[in-house]
């Protein structure tokens, strides 16, 4: 007997569908653990020290051009509740107008090390990794923290940051960040991503693989000698992730990567929905290429499609329709507990009306990410493989 095309199309959105479902109870359980952790003090295991026994820190930042707000996110880490820190900024160009802001911060914190080097060398493909090579010499202390120029962060950052690497165990922290956005709908649709799909991503992948394995931009933190026993920066200078790839080979060497209390803000450009789309592809194809397994499983997290398609293919079915129903309350459910209660984020009652149309938009980015390896980043074009970047154009 022949098989009914319909019929099989409606079997596998409804398969779709429910795989998705599957995923939201995961990004359900890995959010109320952290939550949970959260509210019992974790996910670090001790107390926290007085201010008086906590490490001194030098926080490396490099730099390229102005971003968004990024006086007032430079000041937010000048202004820390922390009893001894170092800043060290790091641009490739002498010309970068980030060096003005770098100097009106030297001037308003007059008693705080903030230290500006020009990285005149190119080491690797990556020229933030490659400023970092030649930064960290300046670095005074044994404690590092590394986050990317567009975060804006609470007093009590670096005390949550650093407090887990009091255990011996624990090789690397990271944190979460929201987004937040820009005036145009491009930035907006960014922001809404980061906060209800990012975020459960990560919550699901500590909960289903019983931790993290992997670091994220908006903060490291680790010891300088876990960093020299991987060989320093250098080993990362050709990758893309070099984030992912820093936390995952910290965790290959036997340490912990732990994630901290703390939640930072990035402040994201006014994007465009072709640079929206653009900045989706670079990121997508960076997962691909760092989680290949996984990112092919994402095909099964797209529920409003899913659910979409198998009302077609039902033809209004009434179960079809109840399946639709449920997919879109526990979609909305847990996007927005992911931005306000995990993120504390007060604007997504603003864009949460959005977030069909980002999820709509969420399996052609996906598609897409396959067709090839080149990205775009920062002005430049790359074809990534196997985690590196090799430059197909000019450095900008």
């Amino acid at each position: 007997m022949p098989l009914n095309p319909r019929a099989v199309l409606e079997a596998v959105a409804a398969l779709g569908t429910v795989g998705s479902l599957f995923f939201y109870l995961l990004s359900a359980l890995g959010m109320a653990s952290f939550i949970t952790d959260r509210k019992r003090g974790r996910p670090h295991k001790f107390r926290q020290p007085p201010l008086s026994q906590l490490p001194p820190v030098s926080i490396l930042k490099p730099m390229k051009g102005i971003d968004p707000e990024i006086w007032e996110n430079c000041c937010s880490h000048c202004e820390q509740d922390y009893p001894e820190f170092q800043l060290v900024f790091g641009v490739s160009d002498p010309a970068d107008p980030a060096v003005e802001v770098v100097r009106r911060l030297q001037a308003k914190y007059p008693s705080l090390p903030v230290e500006l080097i020009v990285c005149d060398r190119v080491l690797g493909t990556n020229i933030k990794v490659s400023n970092l090579a030649q930064m960290l010499p300046v670095a005074r202390h044994e404690t590092l923290l590394v986050n990317d120029s567009d975060i804006r962060v609470p007093t009590d950052y670096l005390r949550n940051a650093l407090i887990p690497l009091a255990d011996s165990s624990v090789g690397l922290v990271t944190c979460l960040y929201r987004g937040v956005a820009g005036p145009t709908l491009g930035s907006r649709l960014e922001a809404l991503g980061i906060g209800t799909d990012f975020v459960p991503g990560i919550l699901s992948a500590r909960f289903l693989e019983k931790g993290l394995y992997f670091g994220l931009g908006s903060t490291l933190a680790f010891r300088r000698r876990d960093l020299e026993a991987l060989g320093g920066f250098e080993p990362l200078l050709d990758y893309l992730a070099d984030d992912y790839e820093l936390g995952r080979r910290i965790a290959a060497a036997g340490k912990r990567v732990e994630l901290s209390a703390a939640t930072v803000a990035t402040f994201l450009p006014a994007y465009t929905l072709r640079e929206f789309f653009r900045h989706q592809l670079r990121w997508s194809r960076t997962i691909r290429d760092a989680r290949s397994a996984g990112y092919v499983g994402l095909l099964f997290t797209f529920g409003l499609p899913w659910a979409l398609l198998t009302l077609f293919a039902a033809h209004g079915a009434m179960w079809a329709w109840a399946l639709f129903a449920m997919t879109i309350a526990v979609r909305l459910a847990v996007g927005f507990v992911a931005a306000r209660v995990v993120l504390h984020d007060n604007r997504v009652f603003r864009d949460l009306y959005l977030l069909p149309l980002r999820d709509l938009i969420a399996p052609l980015v996906w598609a897409a990410s396959f067709m090839s390896n080149r990205i775009h980043w920062r002005g430049d074009s790359f074809v990534l493989k196997d985690g590196k970047l090799t430059r197909t154009s000019a450095p900008s």
